[in-house]
């Protein structure tokens, strides 16, 4: 297993590229069959079976947020670490991201079981749609173990910058999941059932792969047992707090707006608007997980170069990782108005359906400029370890989003409800680049003063 990147040394925008891209796609094909999944559930159960899933996608978020917790927060830990050359601490990270993740799905696995009912009526379900909800709900959770160990070890697979295995992981269970799809739901008859039996036989190909691959003696940094320490899982915890709220407020922002279209939507009506409400979210993930694979891959560099102390590679490298976020999302804006009414024609045959989800998608997705600087900003301040200010950001944007979507029905009508996410992104985006202007060159002065007293006391020990 060749280690083909050199994280202090290679030039900056190919090694971005190479990191980025590879994790970029991974995201892309992984976003894919989650749409599948709903693609084929709207076409071959229902509009009502789309919704129930739809219903679902908040907790599935949620359980992931878990994964991102321990996969985003030791992955850094682990990258400084060896670019300080400390390679026994990199390992004990590792190892103890492991436990994390094997302790939390026993855990969320168990909480999740006994209380799904009520979770889904409180987060949107109708009487119509409960019963698909369950299905999907109940099979999904059973896998929670594998889910977690795919999605948070993975992160420390390309944090030693192998990101074309990382992306080897998703990819294997995306197709995996895009294949069986239609045998169990069609061939087998199995309906929503048989599309959440195929997610967790794709996350069990994930985690057996990207395990393996970490317990391989080629690895710079190899998986073991053992070496386990409540101060690393302290540090592990405290540095991936902020992309574990980050995302599981995005679950808890889908929650609420499925309730608040319910509520405001009214009977039938509500149904409708969820189902568009699916859709769209699912659109909007075409963007924000190909621009999260971006920050993802890149954050190895970021991390890596603060542990060596090198400003300009630090600075070279944000160049080049908020103009591929840029480049990205101008080239979606340009989708969204010329492809959307095909891609919501994949979920639905219904014109009404049809026509207010492609106007919802184009409302929705107004702001994905502004989104393209919110989103590396906020990501690679976590990769500098500066957790609180990634995390005030972040909960930012949350919160004028949350304000928006609690007031704008209200005042106006359900509909309303869609404006909320190009408020929020607008918004957002100026708060966080002027904070990040203002705290970048004080946090990378004080990293280079803390090299410069290291070095000072290495050369004036010898002496003592």
């Amino acid at each position: 297993m060749k280690h083909t990147n050199d994280l202090g040394h290679d030039p900056v925008f190919p090694l971005v590229l190479r990191l980025a891209v590879p994790t970029m796609l991974a995201q892309l094909v992984n976003v894919l069959y989650s749409i599948v999944d709903r693609m084929y559930i709207g076409a071959g159960v229902g509009s009502l079976a789309l919704a129930g899933v739809g219903v679902c996608a908040p907790i599935v978020t949620l359980l992931s947020s878990f994964g991102s917790l321990v996969g985003m927060g030791g992955s850094p830990l682990m990258a400084m670490r060896m670019g300080e050359g400390n390679t026994r601490e990199a390992r004990r990270i590792l190892n103890n991201g492991f436990l994390m993740l094997l302790v939390l799905s026993v855990i969320l696995t168990i909480v999740f079981l006994f209380s799904k009912e009520h979770l889904l009526m409180w987060f949107g379900a109708s009487q119509a749609t409960f019963a698909y909800a369950d299905t999907y709900m109940t099979i999904y959770t059973a896998g929670t173990f594998f889910a977690l160990m795919a999605g948070g070890m993975n992160s420390f697979l390309i944090a030693q910058g192998f990101s074309g295995l990382g992306m080897a992981t998703v990819m294997l269970g995306a197709v995996l999941n895009i294949v069986l799809d239609p045998v169990f739901i069609f061939v087998f008859d199995m309906g929503v059932a048989g599309a959440a039996i195929a997610t967790v036989i794709s996350q069990i190909a994930s985690c057996a792969f990207v395990l393996l691959t970490l317990w391989s003696r080629k690895m710079p940094v190899r998986l073991s047992w053992g070496d386990f320490r409540w101060k690393t899982v302290q540090r592990i915890a405290a540095f991936g707090l902020s992309p574990f709220l980050i995302i599981a407020s995005d679950s808890i922002l889908l929650i609420v707006l499925n309730t608040v279209l319910q509520r405001y939507g009214g009977p039938g009506e509500g149904d409708t608007l969820v189902t568009c409400a699916t859709i769209v979210q699912s659109y909007l993930l075409l963007i924000t997980m190909p621009m999260g694979g971006i920050t993802l891959g890149s954050q190895p560099v970021i991390s890596f170069n603060y542990g060596m102390g090198d400003a300009g590679r630090i600075k070279k490298a944000l160049r080049c990782i908020v103009g591929l976020c840029i480049s990205f999302c101008v080239f979606m804006m340009a989708l969204t108005y010329t492809a959307s009414p095909l891609y919501v024609s994949l979920f639905t045959k219904d014109s009404e359906i049809l026509a207010r989800s492609v106007r919802y998608i184009k409302i929705f997705t107004a702001m994905i400029i502004p989104l393209a600087v919110q989103y590396p900003l906020v990501d690679e301040t976590t990769a500098l370890g500066q957790v609180k200010l990634a995390l005030f950001c972040s909960a930012f944007r949350k919160l004028v989003y949350l304000a928006s979507l609690l007031t704008l029905p209200a005042l106006v009508s359900a509909e309303a409800a869609f404006f909320s996410e190009p408020a929020a992104d607008v918004i957002a985006a100026a708060v966080t680049t002027a904070l990040f202007l203002y705290f970048f060159p004080r946090v990378i002065a004080k990293r280079t003063k803390e090299l410069g007293r290291e070095a000072a006391g290495t050369k004036r020990q010898p002496s003592a």
